[in-house]
């Protein structure tokens, strides 16, 4: 037996016809690859082809469509990342306070900011709640960001919010209560909604914050821009660390802002204060309003309603006449028996309450949130769900404050 060699073609089995192993082969040839044209060749090779490997060129059209997908995927993981913060405010949905912090946020381009506030101002209702009742959120639009307007307390928006019956988000990165006109330091904090909203995100294990600003008679809704403006670094240091991990645990931030904040001495850690306002009760009017107390008897039991009954005809003359011996039993019975009113009078008064500033005592500590904000600073003051600043809370607190106020000197 003959061995063929590499270069001998290879033997056709004598049972193919030779006509149609001539036809295969004209197939085969017909399918390679044309031979480059030498005006179409390089004398230098690709660079890809000079490694080993192959050259590929894409299209324009697979271009364009790797660069809008790379695009769209960067879009999509900012938009994931982006943190979302929860906005309230105590003194309503159209309250200046809450409009300018809102318009802050959105203007950053930072945050997925969404807002539930009260349709109407709620000032001083604390922890109140509304139980068995149909509380309404109607959607609307504050300063482009997405909104709730909610018939109900502080609280209410907070946890209708944090439930998500009404944003497409589960959790928000912080939740956000204020800015509210009028300070909430001190033991006003227990009346305070702004402080009501920020704490109880908190018990929802939500980081929060409470932003008053301190209101005098002279103040303007402008001052409230002005707050916005000097506790931004403060709000955004705080959600940036709230991420990383490094926001102060077990409490939230009670910020105060003094009555005017653009001339502001500088930021505190404040210990919260015994002070509260005066509560004054004003009269506004008093009036007396008669009030008709009927008093019927029983068919069945009052002998004075069947005598009353009878006296209406002239034929019960004689019954009454047997009667009068039960005269004075009856005759208050058959007054009221009969359906004549029986009048009382009823007083109703009329009041409003009134704060009245308290003026500041010498020599009190200048730690004290309520003594910070009359000396001009802002005040930040660490507390618990019950309202309590622990050792360990205030110092966490501390450190953390002093490393924002130190990267915002750097920047």
């Amino acid at each position: 037996m003959t061995m063929s060699s590499d270069s001998d073609p290879p033997k056709v089995p004598q049972f193919v016809p030779q006509s149609l192993v001539s036809d295969l082969q004209s197939a085969l040839l017909s399918r390679r690859p044309a031979a480059t044209p030498p005006e179409a060749t390089s004398d230098e090779p690709n660079s890809e082809e000079a490694k080993g490997g192959e050259a590929t060129t894409a299209s324009p059209v697979e271009e364009a469509s790797g660069v809008e997908s790379s695009f769209a995927d960067v879009a999509q993981g900012a938009s994931e990342t982006k943190p979302v913060v929860l906005v309230t405010c105590a003194d309503g949905i159209n309250s200046g306070g809450l409009e300018f912090l809102v318009t802050a946020l959105v203007s950053t381009g930072q945050y997925d900011v969404s807002v539930c506030a009260p349709e109407s101002g709620k000032f001083g209702l604390g922890d109140s709640i509304t139980v068995g009742e149909t509380v309404i959120a109607t959607s609307t639009e504050v300063s482009g960001a997405k909104a709730f307007q909610v018939s109900g307390t502080p609280v209410d928006c907070v946890s209708l919010a944090l439930s998500a019956a009404l944003f497409s988000w589960s959790k928000p990165t912080a939740v956000i209560s204020g800015i509210n006109k009028g300070s909430s330091c001190g033991n006003e904090s227990f009346h305070s909604g702004a402080v009501a909203g920020a704490k109880e995100a908190l018990m929802c294990g939500i980081p929060a914050i409470a932003i008053s600003l301190k209101w005098k008679n002279e103040s303007l809704d402008t001052d409230f821009k002005d707050a916005v403006n000097v506790c931004m670094p403060l709000i955004q240091g705080a959600i940036r660390d709230v991420k990383n991990g490094q926001f102060p645990k077990s409490c939230f931030l009670n910020i105060g802002i003094p009555a005017s904040p653009s001339t502001k001495k500088g930021v505190k850690i404040t210990k919260q204060s015994d002070w509260r306002p005066m509560l004054s009760w004003q009269t506004t009017s008093a009036k007396k309003l008669p009030s008709v107390a009927p008093q019927f008897m029983s068919m069945h039991q009052s002998l004075g309603f069947q005598l009353a009954q009878l006296g209406r005809d002239a034929s019960a003359a004689g019954a009454a006449r047997r009667a009068s011996a039960q005269k004075k039993n009856v005759e208050v019975e058959s007054v009221a028996a009969a359906g004549k009113p029986e009048t009382k009078e009823v007083v109703k008064k009329q009041f409003r309450l009134e704060l009245v500033e308290k003026q500041q005592d010498e020599g009190l500590d200048g730690d004290l949130d309520y003594v910070a904000l009359e000396n001009g600073f802002i005040s930040v003051t660490p507390l618990d769900v019950q309202l309590r600043m622990h050792p360990e809370i205030l110092a966490s607190a501390s450190d953390w404050l002093t490393s924002i106020l130190k990267g915002d000197e750097e920047a």
